[in-house]
């Protein structure tokens, strides 16, 4: 039995790693648009636009690298998706050009980080581990991911100031490849001999994923919660990517940004184990709308108060709190929708809609600094947003949604 606990452990450890350096890496990319603005001569939209596909790109891929890891096993997905995150880090500071740009920084670590994330580790850990170890490992996972969060963008702030921000994409290149051999303690997970009993109330499922994803688009609950579930994309990528030049128009030192950054992560730890608890004990869509409505207010006094680095600060942990709050929530509206058989495929397609909110949430405030000069719309924006996603989870209804099965069967 120790033996097996500690097997349990590695595994659960080494994927909550993975996610460290992944969400870590993603986290930090914004602390480097000054100095690729100057170093590239490239206009800040070109690599807002950069950062805008990388946020869609990882989303996309998530999926597809779950299916890969399935047929191929966890350890050799993970082991090419570190890879092509190394080679990204490495190439960003020896190309110029909008191609080779979009490609070193929108493309390949965006692949990388998507395929060393959700999908590929929390369903590489539960095909090793009993059930009764699963919800520990996805903790595990979370809590690697939050921490990545907090860690890397003051350790990269630092790194620019002494090695210079070339000298700190090499680093981050060299820590990848050296958790590269994390993905041996994923490697060759059997199939399970079966899918688990009960928990599906998807009419028709034998239809495979395609069927599940278009009963699910005519469910208009799913809707409403993907509708919120854009929102919360569109402003995790604003913040992630933007956060370091709104301290710089306010005033601050870069410092401040890798702070608020860092604080982030930290409180994200907090909030998504509170928003993981009240899941268990009140209706998802009322935390959802609290969650949201949260956001907006945070925004809104941010808008209204001083611009130094204490409220950015404050302005931090209030984030963090809400950061990635919105998903043991989101997952509990899916389950109770549709049961467990297909909630990866279905997550899957809701944090698609949230990566094409983060796509417009990074590419659309470039835009916005490049025209007027501040981030004052995208700030309004993100309050409206905010406000009517709260409203928009609170006419869903967490019963199984199973009206339509005559069409899936046939399907």
């Amino acid at each position: 039995m120790a033996t097996d606990t500690a097997r349990w452990s590695m595994v659960a450890v080494a994927a909550g790693t993975v996610m460290l350096v992944t969400m870590g890496s993603r986290q930090t990319m914004g602390l480097f648009v000054p100095d690729l603005i100057f170093a590239t001569g490239l206009d800040i939209s070109v690599i807002s636009l950069a950062l805008a596909m990388a946020q869609f790109i990882w989303g996309a891929i998530q999926p597809v690298a779950g299916a890969a890891a399935d047929r191929y096993g966890a350890g050799r997905v993970l082991a090419a998706g570190m890879l092509l995150l190394v080679l990204g880090n490495a190439m960003l500071p020896l190309v110029d050009g909008v191609w080779a740009v979009v490609l070193a920084l929108g493309i390949l670590p965006a692949v990388g980080t998507g395929i060393g994330s959700f999908s590929v580790l929390i369903g590489a850990t539960a095909r090793r581990l009993p059930a009764a170890k699963r919800p520990m490992a996805a903790n595990v996972i979370s809590t690697g991911g939050s921490i990545g969060q907090f860690l890397f963008p003051p350790v990269t702030q630092k790194l620019i100031v002494v090695l210079g921000w070339a000298g700190a994409m090499w680093s981050l290149a060299a820590v990848a490849l050296a958790a590269l051999p994390l993905a041996l303690a994923l490697r060759g997970q059997p199939r399970e001999a079966g899918g688990e009993a009960g928990g599906d109330l998807l009419p028709g499922a034998g239809g495979g994923a395609l069927a599940s994803i278009r009963h699910a688009l005519t469910v208009p609950s799913y809707l409403l919660l993907t509708a919120g579930f854009f929102t919360c994309g569109f402003h995790i990528a604003f913040l992630m990517t933007h956060m370091p030049g709104e301290v710089r128009l306010c005033g601050q030192s870069a410092s401040v940004a890798s702070w608020a950054l860092s604080i982030i992560g930290l409180t994200n730890i907090a909030g998504s184990f509170l928003a993981g608890l009240l899941s268990q004990r009140f209706e998802n869509r009322y935390i959802l709308f609290w969650i949201y409505g949260l956001r907006g207010l945070f925004v809104s006094l941010y808008l209204v108060g001083p611009k130094d680095e204490l409220t950015f600060y404050i302005f931090a942990a209030g984030l963090g709190l809400t950061w990635l709050a919105t998903v043991p929530p989101t997952i509990g509206v899916i389950a109770k929708l549709f049961g467990s058989s297909r909630i990866g495929t279905l997550f899957g397609m809701a944090l698609m809609f949230h990566q094409i909110g983060g796509f417009l949430g990074a590419w659309l405030g470039g835009l916005a600094v490049a025209r007027f000069g501040s981030f004052d719309w995208m700030w309004y924006a993100d309050v409206v947003l905010a406000f009517a996603a709260a409203l928009l989870n609170l006419p869903i209804r967490e019963t199984p949604a199973v009206a339509r099965a005559p069409q899936l069967q046939s399907a």
